[in-house]
């Protein structure tokens, strides 16, 4: 069974840093598409960062130039680094992955679909105070 678990959520001040984990388990480590996503209370979740299997990424218009995804092969884990946080990133962050296909399609906005993912991890909580 393919098992995701994401560690690394917390309470930061705005403009704060912080790194999320995922350590991902049964399957085939770095050949699909994975990615981070975000639900903030009362909204639609939204996919804010991916990357394939040849370690090509695609960020969210709302991320870009602040978050940076990245993969460990050695360790099954990828990251999510989160740099001047802003009280509206506060969310449940869920790691995720597509084990049907290698690569990652985004909308315009370089935002992930939730419909193309069938495996999520538990979820952190990021918590951004002004």
């Amino acid at each position: 069974d393919v098992q995701l678990v994401e560690s690394g959520g917390g309470l930061v001040q705005a403009g704060g840093t912080l790194r999320l984990s995922c350590v991902a388990s049964g399957y085939t480590y770095s050949k699909y598409c994975m990615a981070w996503f975000r639900q903030a209370a009362g909204k639609d979740r939204e996919g804010v960062a991916s990357i394939d299997h040849d370690g090509n990424t695609n960020y969210g218009d709302s991320v870009k130039g602040r978050f940076t995804i990245s993969q460990d092969n050695a360790k099954n884990t990828f990251y999510l680094q989160m740099n001047d946080l802003k009280p509206e990133d506060t969310a449940m962050y869920y790691c995720a992955v597509d084990t049907s296909s290698s690569v990652c399609v985004t909308d315009s906005g370089g935002y992930s679909y939730t419909w193309a993912f069938r495996h999520w991890g538990q979820g952190t909580q990021v918590t951004v105070s002004s």
